[in-house]
């Protein structure tokens, strides 16, 4: 019995430990078009300050572009508010949905944003 015990409180040690490395913050962000449509081929970029964002400088990575379903993801973020940039062409979120309130750790957090 004590045997069980202790290899049952190793193996939710292990499973604790697991869940901790597989869910990390990330922002998976769903760009539309003015018609509600997904956009493919949207470059998005993320950015901590509002300064950083107006300026574009310092993004937190590398441009990511939507795919076909017009989503890209961003892993392994801060649980803090982010500033989006996001266009394709003429098209784009400047004076709308800019910025993402708190993201909340340790999940995947959604948002929409639409450009026009």
């Amino acid at each position: 019995m004590k045997r069980f015990i202790l290899i049952l409180f190793f193996y939710s040690l292990l499973i604790s430990g697991a869940s901790a490395q597989i869910f990390k913050t990330s922002l998976e962000i769903t760009i539309r078009d003015r018609l509600g449509n997904t956009v493919e081929g949207a470059k998005v970029q993320l950015f901590k300050t509002y300064e950083d964002y107006q300026n574009e400088t310092n993004p937190i990575s590398e441009v990511q572009v939507t795919d076909k379903k017009g989503r890209v993801l961003f892993k392994q973020l801060e649980s803090r508010p982010y500033y989006v940039n996001a266009s394709k062409g003429d098209d784009n979120n400047y004076g709308d949905g800019e910025m993402v309130d708190t993201l909340v750790e340790n999940r995947k957090n959604k948002v929409t944003v639409i450009i026009r």
